[in-house]
């Protein structure tokens, strides 16, 4: 492959921002004419029956000329949103007296993490680490 098809690919600049079973992905990446633009990726931690896994992607690809129009957007709905909202996050696992045994299942942790198991008659839970098993 031509160094100008590697530039391509190569990423000038990354920040992660890691958000429970999600993760954004903020890179600055290079046009094959050497200009920047930014892709922003979020992927998603799936985990199938057998306990093995899988993400999810999806991709944005922003380039320059839409920087401003996309700031001023992404601008306007978060403000919009913590206006009407405020920024306390509203959801059943975020209530205050929201109980972790109630909700948690193994699909919500992330691998070297504790698995909480539910029993619905006793509403107890069963730690178990998955480095013992």
């Amino acid at each position: 492959m031509s160094d100008q098809g590697m530039m391509e690919k190569e990423e000038i600049f990354s920040k992660v921002l890691r958000a429970g079973r999600r993760t954004y992905f903020f890179d600055v990446r290079a046009t094959k004419a050497g200009d920047y633009y930014l892709t922003i990726t979020e992927s998603k931690k799936f985990t199938n029956e057998d306990g093995s896994f899988h993400y999810k992607k999806h991709k944005i690809y922003l380039y320059k000329e839409d920087f401003a129009e996309f700031n001023e957007i992404l601008a306007e709905m978060t403000d919009y949103i913590i206006e009407e909202k405020g920024d306390e996050v509203i959801s059943e696992r975020h209530q205050k007296n929201f109980k972790k045994d109630d909700y948690y299942s193994n699909d919500d942790i992330e691998e070297g993490e504790t698995s909480y198991e539910t029993t619905a008659s006793t509403g107890s839970f069963t730690d178990v680490n998955f480095e013992d098993i």
